[in-house]
């Protein structure tokens, strides 16, 4: 859990990484046509939490990101948009 806090953290400057997760399970959740109250109840969270999410009003705690890389069968570096090198 310390290294998904730290990586969730992470703010580079320029080209480096940056960790945009709002832009990323909003691009999931329409790449799988699903609307925000269908991917919400099937996360068992709310809507209004996850529209929070993907807005970047707030962040998805360890919990949640599993729920949603499990939805999806990513693994959490996918989630978090890393890239294998």
């Amino acid at each position: 859990m310390i290294i998904v806090h730290y990586l969730y953290n992470v703010k580079w400057k320029k080209e480096r990484f940056i960790v945009e997760i709002g832009k990323k399970l909003k691009e999931l959740r329409k790449g799988h046509s699903l609307t925000q109250e269908e991917l919400s109840s099937a996360l068992n969270i709310s809507r209004v939490n996850y529209t929070r999410y993907e807005t970047n009003a707030s962040r998805p705690d360890y919990e949640t990101l599993v729920k949603i890389a499990d939805y999806y069968d990513i693994s959490l570096d996918e989630l978090f948009g890393r890239q294998k090198y």
